[in-house]
């Protein structure tokens, strides 16, 4: 696969699980109705600060596994291949019926920065989602790590773009999300994408 059918791929992917209602989702949207926008965009700049550190933290340490050993590198091949796997049959056999978008608790000034980057940092679930995926995307012959900090700043970018999407419409995408069909659209199918690559990892050459 070359790198431009890789970054295809990944926009692809990425796009449908940014859109995926999700914590980020729910602060960004919560904060814009009970705080405003100008807090809503604090929050979600830290999310995306969070997302980065993640980025950052699986580039360095999947370049030193994989100069390491080629066999532990393979083991969290198949680890991550596991979990996207565990991931996608729990989101299409138990799908969410209700999206939580409760109002937040106060947070002054430039707290909600700090909340969103908490919200990040504080979810290992990040760091193990990043770990398992990100690394499908790098074609063979190129390092690792510079290709999966591309990968996260093509991420960020989404979310940044995707939060000002939730905080420009935020009343009529707050009740888009509170229809229980939606949600249940949406975790099933990407529950169907982390299954897909979840295999796709599982079958590719060593």
């Amino acid at each position: 696969m070359s790198l431009t059918a890789a970054l295809l791929a990944y926009i692809a992917a990425a796009a449908l699980l940014t859109v995926t209602p999700g914590l980020d989702t729910a602060m960004v949207l919560r904060t814009a109705a009970a705080e405003g926008p100008r807090r809503a965009a604090l929050a979600a700049l830290g999310i995306v600060t969070g997302l980065l550190v993640w980025g950052l933290a699986a580039a360095l340490g999947l370049g030193v596994v994989l100069a390491a050993s080629k066999t532990l590198y393979t083991v969290i091949r198949w680890l991550g291949a596991g979990y996207l796997l565990w991931l996608g049959v729990n989101l299409i056999l138990k799908p969410r019926a209700r999206f939580d978008l409760a109002a937040p608790s106060a947070v002054g000034g430039n707290g909600w920065w700090l909340r969103g980057l908490l919200t990040n940092l504080l979810n290992p679930k990040v760091g193990v989602f990043y770990v398992s995926f990100l690394p499908q995307f790098v074609p063979h012959g190129y390092s690792p790590a510079p290709v999966i900090v591309l990968l996260t700043l093509i991420h960020v970018a989404m979310g940044l773009c995707w939060s000002g999407v939730l905080i420009a419409a935020t009343t009529p995408l707050k009740r888009w999300l509170q229809h229980r069909a939606v949600v249940r659209w949406l975790d099933r199918l990407t529950g169907g994408v982390f299954i897909g690559f979840g295999v796709r990892l599982v079958l590719e050459p060593n």
